[in-house]
């Protein structure tokens, strides 16, 4: 599994083993608190933010929207017309990431959120924005702005969603991330189910 540059990577052992004459199976697992599809709470850049287990589960789940942003470089204040976000609070961005996130290495010129981008979406009340590549912040972005932005508001960021079959417009969204008290992320199972 590919990693964000710098972050630890996910690694498995077996503990226990019936080939070692262990009644069971059972495996230690180290996997960074960001890796693969993770939720960024609050908690991830500003000091004092709400962690993962703090998040109310009506952030996390119920109707919001995917829109098509394939086709651009960034994601900023005009690229979601205010016809598109539909008052929903929910927001995930369908980019040409989703075809990134199947290369065998890791792409620096992702697209990504700016900070007029996002100021936008905390103007409009999105409470849960996502991504489909590792960050939603452009890469090396010094002070993550983006991050900052939309965290210091309470909006939850979900990174790495694999969105590429997943067809644009309202749906509802079920967002999961592993409750682990204190964490400043966790990896998170994300359904999208549409009518």
């Amino acid at each position: 599994m590919l990693t964000f540059p710098g972050d630890p990577p996910f690694k498995i052992d077996s503990f226990f083993s019936r080939s070692k004459g262990d009644p069971f199976e059972l495996a230690l697992m180290s996997i960074g608190s960001h890796l693969g599809m993770h939720v960024d709470p609050p908690a991830h850049y500003p000091d004092g933010g709400a962690t993962v287990d703090q998040i109310p589960l009506e952030i996390m789940i119920g109707p919001g929207i995917v829109l098509d942003m394939t086709g651009r470089s960034r994601i900023d204040r005009q690229a979601p017309e205010k016809s598109d976000l539909q008052d929903h609070i929910r927001v995930l961005f369908k980019t040409d990431n989703s075809r990134l996130l199947l290369a065998n290495k890791f792409h620096e010129d992702y697209t990504h959120l700016t900070e007029d981008g996002a100021l936008r979406l905390v103007e409009e009340g999105v409470r849960l924005v996502g991504t489909d590549y590792f960050s939603i912040e452009k890469y090396r972005n010094p002070g993550a702005p983006v991050h900052t932005i939309l965290l210091k508001a309470g909006v939850l960021i979900v990174e790495t969603l694999g969105l590429s079959e997943i067809p644009t417009g309202p749906c509802e969204i079920y967002c999961l991330p592993l409750k682990i008290q204190g964490a400043d992320g966790a990896p998170a199972r994300v359904i999208i189910k549409r009518d």
